[in-house]
């Protein structure tokens, strides 16, 4: 088994949980915000679509830069069939590069670059677990909060939430 593949098997089953949190985001929603600071629902939840196919097509050279901007614009979506969309096609894009990296790739290193600066370096697998993985799941994270302030049930994540659980089949909340 290559390294790569136990990334690809838990991008496939993260893939199907982002799905769910993603399908809850109200559409007529998009442009609210909890706070000024916030990005808003739409924003977030359109960030967390696109993570891991964004990160992962960043990785298919060995380094990558961005300016100021760049790294501060978070683009808005102008529907909810956005968000599902760009979730399909992030995934799809994701495991396509990511497959395509053998073990020899994803020990070579990957530096950022904001403004011509680096900003780290470190192997393109460590890349992956921070920025492909943890970045996507803190960001859903974040959106599963959203929900909440919104009143929306929550599904389940990883067990159960306050308004689903996934160990009771009779519809019982336990």
């Amino acid at each position: 088994m290559r390294t790569i593949d136990a990334v690809l098997m838990e991008i496939d089953q993260e893939a199907g949980i982002t799905r769910r949190v993603l399908e809850r985001v109200p559409a007529d929603l998009l442009t609210w915000k909890p706070h000024e600071k916030s990005m808003s629902l739409g924003q977030l939840a359109l960030h967390v679509a696109r993570s891991p196919g964004g990160v992962a097509g960043m990785l298919v050279t060995d380094e990558f830069g961005m300016t100021l901007d760049e790294l501060s614009y978070i683009p808005a979506p102008e529907t909810w069939v956005d968000i599902m969309n760009a979730h399909d096609e992030s995934v799809a894009n994701a495991k396509r590069i990511l497959s395509g990296l053998d073990d020899t790739a994803v020990r070579a290193t990957w530096s950022f670059k904001v403004a011509g600066a680096v900003v780290f370096s470190a192997p393109k697998i460590g890349i992956i677990r921070s920025l492909v993985l943890n970045h996507w799941y803190h960001h859903r994270g974040q959106l599963s909060v959203y929900l909440r302030l919104l009143d929306v049930p929550v599904p389940s994540i990883y067990g159960a939430s306050a308004d689903e659980n996934p160990y009771v089949t009779d519809g019982a909340r336990r």
